[in-house]
């Protein structure tokens, strides 16, 4: 048996929010659920022995770097949570900022296309808040299989389909987004992401690989005045600016994430 505030102070070496969390995700303790209130106006509360030994192996769990989002099996997104697992990215706040671009263009009864969705985050979020009709590809199965498990318990209805990219991809949409992989394959920051799925992180020796394929394909299923809305690496709003204006694109245009890192590009296709 130990207290709350005793298990704290044997773990500070972990981010007290991360504490915060787990604690609170423990069945409900002396009658009730742990919330962040309780912890600090009753850090006396008694842990159980189960308790003590489910919080070990969840600490460790993250002292070994693994997201918190993986420990619990959901992420927050927008409105909404997602479940996630190790087949899929951890969804990022940024990337919301791909929601509220795509949003910002869209009309009653457009289709979307989202290439490399993940857990679904962004094609649910874009189907929830819009009257869009939207397919989702992936190349994984899995992340497939979770996406739809998260639009089916959200009530997004969204077509989905297994895809390299545009491979499976028919017909010609007016809205085209994507957050791909764009980690350069020697990137140092890839050393504290090794948990999460490395084929949804590398997009080659420059990061931009799997951009410039999107680049490349897309107007082929655009319609005409049709966009395109990638996100990127904070240093590669320049180059995916080039690649875009160098396919013909027009209105390209960046925009910056709340850190002020340029993160989102678009451009129009004529």
């Amino acid at each position: 048996m130990s207290s709350v505030s005793a298990w704290l102070r044997a773990h500070a070496d972990l981010a007290r929010i991360d504490c915060e969390r787990l604690l609170c995700e423990l069945p409900a303790v002396a009658g009730s659920a742990l919330t962040p209130a309780r912890i600090r106006a009753a850090p006396e509360t008694t842990l159980s022995d189960d308790a003590l030994v489910l919080l070990a192996s969840w600490a460790a769990r993250r002292r070994a770097g693994e997201p918190l989002a993986y420990i619990l099996g959901r992420q927050g997104f927008r409105a909404f949570e997602v479940e996630v697992s190790p087949a899929v990215l951890v969804p990022r706040p940024e990337t919301e900022h791909l929601v509220e671009t795509a949003l910002e263009h869209l009309t009653n009864g457009d289709r979307v296309l989202e290439l490399g969705c993940g857990s679904g985050a962004v094609a649910i979020a874009i189907a929830l808040e819009s009257a869009a009709r939207v397919t989702a590809t992936d190349v994984s199965c899995a992340a497939l299989a979770l996406a739809r498990v998260n639009a089916r318990r959200l009530g997004a209805a969204i077509e989905w389909l297994a895809s390299d990219w545009f491979t499976a991809v028919d017909g010609r949409f007016d809205l085209i987004v994507s957050n791909p992989p764009y980690i350069a394959a020697d990137d140092e920051h890839l050393d504290a992401l090794t948990h999460e799925p490395r084929l949804a992180l590398v997009g080659g020796p420059d990061g931009l690989d799997a951009i410039r394929r999107i680049v490349a394909a897309a107007p082929d299923h655009l319609r005409a005045g049709g966009r395109l809305i990638l996100e990127h690496g904070y240093d590669q709003g320049a180059r995916v600016r080039a690649l875009l204006a160098a396919r013909g694109f027009v209105g390209v245009a960046t925009r910056h994430d709340l850190a002020g890192h340029e993160r989102i590009t678009e451009g129009q296709w004529p």
